[in-house]
């Protein structure tokens, strides 16, 4: 699976990929883990995702994207992470079952107790667990909405020996309380060594160094940052003798990019979910297939944003 944006590797992570490297190790033995990736937009918190998909041999991945126009539909996001997991509801006591069944639309009746639901939500990883070590990644958690983001916090202050990651990428700054107590992971710019290496990489022609120092300071490492900000500036530009745009210009032009990139994931897991509507079951849908492995967006979604089927963060 590639990085979620053309460019935007792991070069310099190598505190935080030793620390996703312990999470799976620790997992794989038997211990639960969970872990709350923190860092402003574009600092490249999907990439550590990618990175903790990719290194999972052995696990059930599940992966689920907070989308902001889901905020006010309850359980909009546990139900995107559970959903190919249904298959195992039949092994949990029948109050829990009939909770998600309830809140996941598959049968009718009251809504059940939030508490009741986090306990179905608890029972349903760790009987998925059971079977191979289960990896969770919750992107652009602060987008959940709040009823899936009470039960997802609520499992991760119970998760205890069985072999289950979950694992949150959260944007800051964040007022959301649910992840408060988690083990954080901040994920900052990069060192000045290592974004000067790769606005060099990103830049064609010559960049003139004081016009690099100058855009490394405005970016203050931020990798998406280093590479959305020399667009659409001519080679005399780079060369030197401009003016690096305003912090908030920067800003826009990254939130632009995000949109951008949103937009497209929100149509291709429409188009999944009507595929999967047709084939008259859950278990192909996004997240988890058949044989426990990611399913991939549409080829020529993915492809246009040179994304790996998750969000940009």
């Amino acid at each position: 699976m590639s990085n979620s944006h053309p460019g935007l590797g792991l070069h310099g992570r190598q505190t935080e990929l030793a620390a996703l490297d312990r999470l799976l190790a620790e997992a794989r033995a038997g211990q639960s883990r969970v872990l709350v990736l923190r860092g402003e937009a574009g600092v490249g918190k999907t990439a550590l995702l990618d990175y903790l998909q990719e290194q999972a041999s052995g696990f059930r991945v599940a992966r689920a994207v907070g989308v902001e126009s889901e905020m006010e539909l309850a359980f909009a996001g546990l139900h995107q992470l559970c959903t190919p997991m249904l298959g195992n509801l039949a092994g949990l006591p029948r109050p829990q079952r009939d909770a998600l069944d309830t809140v996941f639309g598959l049968s009718t009746g009251e809504a059940p107790d939030r508490l009741l639901v986090g306990l179905a939500a608890l029972g349903l990883l760790s009987a998925v667990a059971e079977e191979l070590p289960l990896l969770c990644l919750v992107d652009d958690a602060q987008w959940l909405d709040q009823a899936s983001a009470q039960a997802l916090a609520f499992v991760a202050r119970r998760l205890l020996a069985e072999p289950v990651a979950l694992v949150f990428a959260v944007r800051e700054p964040s007022e959301e309380q649910q992840w408060r107590g988690l083990q954080p992971l901040n994920v900052g710019g990069l060192s000045r060594g290592d974004a000067r290496a790769l606005l060099d990489s990103a830049t064609p022609g010559r960049l003139d160094e004081r016009v690099r120092d100058r855009i490394v300071a405005e970016t203050r490492g931020n990798p998406l940052a280093l590479l959305e900000l020399p667009r659409g500036l001519s080679a005399a530009e780079l060369a030197g003798g401009f003016g690096v745009p305003e912090t908030p210009t920067l800003a826009s032009r990254i939130e632009r990019s995000f949109h951008d990139r949103r937009r497209d994931l929100v149509v291709a897991r429409r188009h999944v979910a009507r595929r999967r509507i047709g084939r008259g079951g859950p278990r192909r849908s996004r997240g988890i297939d058949r044989a426990g492995c990611p399913s991939a967006l549409p080829s020529s979604v993915a492809t246009r944003r040179g994304l790996p089927g998750g969000g940009l963060a």
